[in-house]
């Protein structure tokens, strides 16, 4: 098996001369790992019999529309504007789900959308007779299994007290309520293996199976981790072609980071250096504008050449550059000092990481460039600059 710990760097191999010329910070996108996570996930939809979208939250990189729909049927959307961009870029199918709409959304989604899915009875109730003059339009619930599985609270959708989802009890207060939903949505994992898909399942079937017969889809939502190297593909097909056999209802999965896994790099460069109390290292990359899941969730990103502090001779601090003082990305050592100038690689950037940049401070947002493996070229795709500070203003 793989060292999963070198996957995020080893697909980008960049020499000293191709590293000098990018504008840091960027991130580097390579699409020939793109398709390759794109073809593991085909193998799914077509041994298993299902259809697998694009989830946008994790990577909306519209650049790459054409390579994505060479094998997935459409993208999921959480917003309006995300819709808008399924629709006009991609060109598929797009699935719709929020945790409540507003009148004037709703009134976009019935002409964006194939697949609109509500959180709760009540709003479904409320755009019930919008929906249905759109014939077009396959209405669904999202269901909450109450079943954990995802380890960081602020990621688990069942966690108590959610937001998302309706639970059992919620759900069978007024079956009446419920007629003309076509489909179930669930979705509680986060960068999970099959296992954890599989004993979902079972709780969803417990919770909700007396309904599957009124229904036409059931939606397991993202946070499967496909593409990854110790990814039980072989039990996934298998619990997706037995449920299918069990209940003849057409499954639909999103996942955003298993198209994007392992596929980008975040290239930095350092401003300076100074010891106060410990070495310190200011990047032009920061936690909170271009990887804000560092402090949310919190999680260590890992760099190329680089180990926990006090591994290797050098350790120090890495900042960013904004003004909050809680701009750290985490202490790391190397086997040099780190100098004004030096380049640091940043793996298993293109997924969230870049849906979820900000202009705060007015810090740049990282360049976009797409590399290809087969050709080991690399083509900048977007610049940032004033403007798109500005104009998010007013």
């Amino acid at each position: 098996m793989a060292d999963r710990r070198l996957e995020p760097f080893s697909n980008i191999v960049l020499n000293e001369e191709q590293l000098a010329g990018l504008k840091t910070p960027c991130f580097v996108i390579n699409e020939t790992r793109i398709e390759e996570n794109l073809q593991t996930i085909n193998r799914v939809q077509l041994e298993a019999d299902c259809k697998i979208l694009l989830a946008f939250k994790g990577f909306a990189m519209w650049s790459l529309a054409p390579l994505v729909m060479k094998y997935l049927p459409g993208i999921s959307a959480s917003s309006v504007n995300e819709a808008i961009l399924g629709r006009e870029e991609f060109g598929g199918e797009v699935h719709v789900y929020s945790p409540a709409y507003s009148e004037s959304e709703m009134n976009m989604h019935v002409r964006l959308a194939d697949h609109i899915v509500f959180n709760t009875p009540a709003q479904w109730q409320k755009y019930k007779s919008l929906i249905e003059l759109n014939e077009h339009i396959s209405p669904g619930l999202r269901i909450n299994p109450e079943h954990s599985e995802v380890e960081t609270q602020i990621y688990d959708p069942c966690a108590p007290f959610s937001r998302l989802g309706t639970t059992h009890k919620n759900f069978t207060k007024d079956l009446d309520a419920m007629q003309g939903i076509e489909g179930l949505h669930f979705h509680n994992l986060c960068e999970l293996n099959s296992d954890a898909l599989e004993r979902t399942l079972k709780v969803v079937e417990e919770s909700f199976g007396f309904y599957f017969d009124k229904i036409k889809w059931v939606n397991f939502g993202g946070g499967h981790h496909i593409s990854r190297s110790d990814y039980d593909i072989e039990r996934l097909i298998k619990i997706i072609k037995e449920f299918k056999a069990r209940y003849q209802l057409d499954v639909y999965m999103e996942p955003g980071e298993a198209i994007a896994l392992n596929a980008g790099i975040l290239v930095a460069e350092v401003l300076d250096t100074f010891n106060n109390g410990m070495e310190i290292a200011i990047l032009n990359t920061s936690a909170t504008t271009h990887m804000p899941d560092v402090l949310e969730m919190p999680y260590r990103p890992a760099i190329l050449n680089s180990n926990e502090p006090g591994k290797k001779q050098f350790t120090y601090r890495l900042g960013g550059p904004s003004c909050l003082a809680g701009d750290v990305i985490g202490d790391y050592s190397f086997d040099k000092k780190l100098e004004i100038g030096d380049k640091l690689i940043f793996g298993d950037m293109a997924h969230y990481s870049m849906v979820k940049t900000t202009t705060f401070n007015g810090v740049n947002l990282p360049s976009i460039y797409i590399y290809n493996s087969e050709k080991i070229d690399t083509q900048l795709v977007k610049h940032f600059g004033y403007e798109d500070f500005k104009n998010r203003l007013s």
